[in-house]
């Protein structure tokens, strides 16, 4: 065989009745400029085989030797997966490190690269493999090493057989779509990209037969991330993952997508690109997810089947300015969202029946602050222009619940938001709030449990369920939770608050203050939290604090009825609750599950503040 061992010169080795000659294609990059070369040439001459042998075509082409000449100099070959998809990324990584055009990035010596199939072929999983192939150096192992020649080629021909003749993959049902890279060549979309990602994740939550479908903020911290494919999926618990790029956008958009089957072996399953016009973005994104879909054998309802067919065509300036609305309300901040809002009614100026842009407008009044009368007027007009818009049902649901106090309109439309996309982490997680506050604690921890699995990763949902097993009394599983959540975000207020107050219903009031004190977490919770250590006088100054500030802060109310609980003085206490009541506090919510109302719950005007509220009631509390 002949591994390139001819060399560009100056002259031309062309061509016999217009073709080039074989030899070019296999030379190394230094072999081409004409420098001196070593073993490594033929190790990236060898790597070309195997690349042909994968695919059956050369990695470096073109018509004539300085096209092919170039091509072995400047550009990077078709990537393997998506000639042929069924290659797993452990070989396709092997014959990546034989191709590097810097000779010393690739296998120094032939027997590393024969050690490498030899694991693969012996089933070692492909993780292993690729940290080894980042080392600098690879471990020599103390065994007979087949070197290059007509048994090395035995090798991997007797590897490549096995793995091609591997049987199609059980049926998938948990799946991540991790963040699409941006290869538009333009930073200023990465708004868009980020979008597309969205639009995946929530066609494929809307799949009843995929389980779980990770949320986007667990996916996100996947974004530029080093670690491969089996460590996502093993740090998500799934089975598979979508990777893609985005190559353009403006009037066209050019993505390509690959599904991998990531456990316990990394395969790709299916990889297709799509260019359309950006009118046509929702009916692509219709077909992504059913392809997807399908790769994975999981059945699609009837009904699923219409609603991921039925999509419309979009005006691009419309949907730009939604995209763009995601995007800052993703952000989570009221800076953001005032951006958010903007571009929302942007998209509905210019598209009036934009469903979608309606929904996207309610979230942003129920998050991060309330603005029921605005969140219900958006809601209420998605539904009518789309009545299967999950994320609008669960926008009432919330209102309803946290500020109507309609309990039965928040159960409907929670339950319809969740059978439209049972993958809706947030509409699991307002409902296990809910759930807690009608004093289902079994199910609202399975609900909240469910809000975990679909966003591992998120540091309010691990959190949330710190909060609910807080109020179900399981205080040891509520701190696990709350310092899962201080892990993934330390910044994050809420969860030193929550596990302050645990730390005082566990009888750990030393801790507990200085919790409080030392993450400045509010004066009303360190006034209770000097009730419940005995410090009685501290606790009285910190009232009168409160109470010179009440018409400001409305909400200090409601601590400082609970403050005058914990000192066992009803009378103030039920006299600010009312205040609190009257003020529609929306932290009420919880008052027949609230641990620091506990001292109030024998006295007959508690049960008629349940009544009140239309709360159930348990008449032998």
């Amino acid at each position: 065989m002949d591994f390139g061992l001819a060399r560009v010169a100056g002259g031309t080795l062309v061509t016999k009745e217009g073709t080039t000659m074989g030899t070019i294609a296999y030379m190394s990059p230094e072999q081409a400029r004409g420098e001196e070369v070593d073993h490594r040439t033929d190790i990236w001459s060898f790597g070309v085989m195997m690349y042909e042998m994968l695919t059956g075509q050369l990695p470096f082409k073109g018509e004539q030797e300085q096209a092919i000449v170039y091509s072995i100099l400047k550009e990077k070959p078709e990537p393997i997966t998506g000639l042929k998809a069924d290659i797993p990324v452990s070989i396709v990584e092997v014959v990546g490190k034989a191709l590097e055009k810097d000779p010393d990035k690739r296998y120094q010596k032939i027997d590393e690269l024969i050690d490498d199939l030899k694991s693969i072929s012996a089933g070692i999983i492909p993780e292993e493999i690729k940290l080894r192939l980042r080392k600098a150096k690879l471990r020599r192992r103390k065994r007979a090493i087949l070197y290059a020649g007509a048994a090395g080629l035995v090798i991997i021909l007797a590897v490549l057989g096995l793995i091609l003749l591997k049987g199609p993959p059980e049926t998938i049902d948990s799946i991540a779509v991790l963040p699409l890279e941006n290869l538009t060549g333009d930073a200023e979309q990465q708004y868009f990209v980020d979008g597309i990602t969205d639009e995946l994740i929530g066609q494929l939550g809307q799949i009843s037969g995929l389980q779980r479908v990770i949320s986007r903020t667990s996916v996100m911290r996947y974004k530029n991330t080093d670690k491969s494919l089996p460590e996502i999926a093993q740090e998500l618990k799934v089975d598979a993952l979508v990777e893609g790029t985005v190559y353009q956008v403006g009037e066209n958009v050019s993505i390509k997508l690959q599904l991998f089957d990531a456990l316990p072996e990394e395969r790709s399953l299916w990889t297709q690109r799509y260019d359309r016009p950006i009118t046509d973005v929702l009916v692509m994104y219709g077909e992504m997810a059913r392809a997807i879909v399908n790769k994975t054998q999981v059945k699609l309802t009837p009904h699923e089947k219409t609603s991921l067919a039925s999509t419309r065509l979009v005006n691009p300036e419309a949907y730009e300015a939604y995209i763009k609305g995601r995007y800052y309300w993703e952000r989570w901040t009221l800076d953001a969202t005032k951006h958010a809002i903007e571009y929302f009614q942007k998209a509905i100026q210019i598209d009036p029946n934009y469903a979608a842009a309606y929904a996207g407008l309610a979230d942003c009044y129920v998050f991060p602050e309330i603005d029921a009368p605005k969140a219900k007027e958006a809601a209420l007009k998605a539904l009518e222009i789309d009545g299967n818009l999950g994320e609008a049902h669960a926008s009432l649901a919330i209102i309803s619940f946290a500020v109507d106090w309609d309990w039965i309109s928040a159960e409907r439309e929670f339950k319809r938001a969740l059978e439209l996309n049972h993958n809706d982490t947030n509409a699991h997680h307002w409902y296990s709030h809910y759930l807690m506050a009608m004093g289902q604690t079994q199910e609202a921890l399975a609900a909240a449990k469910r809000s975990v699995e679909i966003d591992p990763l998120s540091p309010t949902m691990n959190g949330s369920f710190g909060e609910i097993y807080l109020h179900a009394r399981q205080y040891d599983q509520a701190i696990v939770w709350l310092r899962k959540a201080m892990v993934l975000d330390p910044d994050w207020i809420a969860a030193y608050k929550f596990l302050a107050r645990t730390y005082l219903y566990k009888g750990m009031y030393e801790e507990a203050i200085a919790t409080i004190q030392e993450g400045n977490l509010g004066v009303g919770l360190l006034g209770y939290a000097y009730a419940m250590a005995g410090r009685r006088s501290e606790a009285l100054e910190i009232i009168e604090e409160l109470v010179t500030q009440v018409k400001q802060w409305p909400t200090f109310s409601y601590r400082i009825a609970l403050i005058y609980a914990e000192l066992g003085e009803k009378d103030q206490a039920f006299y600010w609750l009312d205040k609190a009541y009257e003020e529609r506090y929306l932290w009420l919510i919880f008052l027949k599950v609230e641990p620091e109302l506990d001292p109030l719950r024998g006295d007959p005007r508690f049960q008629d503040l349940l009544r009140k509220m239309n709360l159930p009631v348990d008449e032998k509390e």
